[in-house]
């Protein structure tokens, strides 16, 4: 479950020995860890070029025209708090965090589709020109003059952003259909963005039919490669010292954004960039509320409290979530609930591996999907005050993947097969308002060839084990200095 976004300096993990020498193999570690020190608006750690270049290959060998792709201008937001982030799938092809760059992809050499009138590089990548006086204020950017250009971008031809017009209008000569990513409403944003693009396409190359990449893009990021992994693993690790931390400091009297900024402070000491989402903390009632962010409530003796909160780290978003008592210990019948969620987590778990299916809440036909085996053990577990199953309180899917966004591509469909490299949530969840009470536990799952790998298996979920943290805390505050 998650939430909508903050950001810190470079390669601070490649250089603190911080806690996640843990899982990376030095191979990948150092393949990160050594690339240049970053532009201004580079992301802290990012992909090797060949990576990249990697997926622009897969993405080309399957079309008949172009694909014209800009990235964010960085006058998406108004506000002063406004960090630019770029357009994940740009970002997903080229590693480049700067505004208004462009993506032109051709038809590769030995294709059908390429056209012999058009000679050069199959792939042509545009930067603003060298601008001094803006970056004495905002600080370097990458431009097409800058020595070296070609390898630290990872193109072989780098222009001026301006000729992006030129070159689309001969283009549009010689091929009768053009790929980009047309626009549909949705829940996260990105839609402005991309009718402006197919409308200035449409200026450029009237002649021309617009074909959606979208989908082509989407299915290239369902499964990770290894330095995706590593990255997440790194915005993973980072949300469950958050979580350790919250779980050490909540008691009552605390407010809910007392802990969300605690949270988010072990994240940016860690290195991260950003949150994933919006964290949501939500005390008594509010732990019933899906996407509750207001954090204002105080929270209260017997309360249970809710946190979702994760890391984002160099673009890659975990999504944890953990449900605690206020006051270091469950009452009976928080304690009833709560195990009834985990026990469905660890069914739905243990059934993760290559060819299953997450399913989903508005089609429940397959008896094996793991929406079906989650739901199936909490309605058949307990009941509310008037003695009716509890079925009807789980109010949401059993989960997503994860990615450069917190919901990636890749779960669409409700019985859509998993696949090895994909990461995913599952997080079940029971929220009874007549009772102020709402418990969800969230995990990340990576899918492996031979099952599954639990991510984030070294924060407990085990409410023993909860209990027995937070009256360690208890212990220490009383003995020393309070927080």
């Amino acid at each position: 479950m998650s939430g909508v976004f903050r950001r810190f300096p470079m390669n601070l993990v490649c250089v603190s020995g911080r806690s996640w020498p843990w899982r990376v193999s030095a191979m990948l570690l150092l393949a990160i860890c050594a690339l240049p020190t970053a532009m201004a608006q580079q992301r802290r750690e990012r992909e090797p070029n060949s990576v990249y270049a990697e997926r622009r290959a897969k993405l080309a060998s399957n079309i008949d025209g172009p694909v014209v792709l800009l990235g964010y201008t960085g006058r998406e937001e108004e506000a002063q708090a406004y960090i630019f982030a770029q357009d994940e799938n740009f970002y997903y092809l080229t590693g480049h965090n700067e505004e208004e760059a462009a993506l032109i992809l051709l038809p590769p050499n030995g294709s059908r589709a390429k056209k012999g009138d058009w000679e050069g590089p199959r792939e042509i990548f545009f930067l603003p020109a060298k601008n001094p006086s803006k970056e004495k204020w905002n600080g370097v950017r990458m431009s097409p003059s800058d020595p070296g250009i070609e390898a630290r971008t990872g193109f072989a031809l780098v222009k001026e952003l301006p000729e992006l017009r030129a070159t689309v209008e001969r283009l549009a000569k010689i091929y009768p259909s053009f790929y980009t990513i047309l626009p549909y409403q949705r829940e996260l944003g990105g839609y402005p963005h991309e009718k402006e693009v197919v409308d200035w396409l449409k200026l450029a190359a009237p002649q021309a039919a617009l074909k959606d990449i979208r989908a082509n893009i989407n299915d290239l990021r369902v499964i990770k490669s290894p330095t995706e992994l590593s990255l997440l693993r790194q915005a993973i690790n980072l949300s469950l010292d958050a979580h350790f931390e919250a779980m050490k400091m909540i008691r009552p009297g605390l407010f809910e954004y007392q802990v969300a900024a605690k949270m988010e402070y072990v994240h940016e000491m860690g290195g991260a960039e950003d949150e994933a989402y919006a964290p949501i903390v939500g005390a008594g009632f509010n732990s019933t509320v899906l996407h509750y962010d207001k954090l204002f409530r105080k929270i209260e003796d017997g309360d249970i409290v809710l946190m979702d909160v994760a890391a984002q780290y160099s673009g890659y978003a975990a999504d944890i979530t953990r449900t605690v008592p206020a006051n270091g210990k469950y009452t009976p019948r928080q304690r009833e609930i709560y195990d009834i969620v985990l026990g469905a987590q660890n069914a739905a778990i243990d059934a993760v591996r290559p060819g299953a299916v997450i399913g989903c809440r508005e089609k429940r036909d397959k008896k094996d999907a793991l929406y079906n085996i989650a739901y199936n053990y909490i309605n058949t577990h307990g009941k509310d005050l008037h003695g009716k199953p509890l079925g009807q309180y789980f109010s949401h899917g059993l989960g997503h993947s994860i990615g450069l966004n917190v919901h990636d591509p890749g779960l669409e469909a409700c019985n859509k097969p998993l696949v090895p490299g994909m990461v995913v949530t599952v997080e079940p969840g029971i929220y009874i308002p007549e009772e102020n009470l709402g418990v969800r536990i969230e995990d990340d799952v990576l899918v492996t060839e031979s099952g599954h790998e639990l991510l984030s298996q070294k924060l407990p979920r085990d409410p023993a084990e909860i209990e027995k943290i937070m009256a360690e805390a208890v212990k220490q505050r009383e003995s020393g200095p309070t927080q």
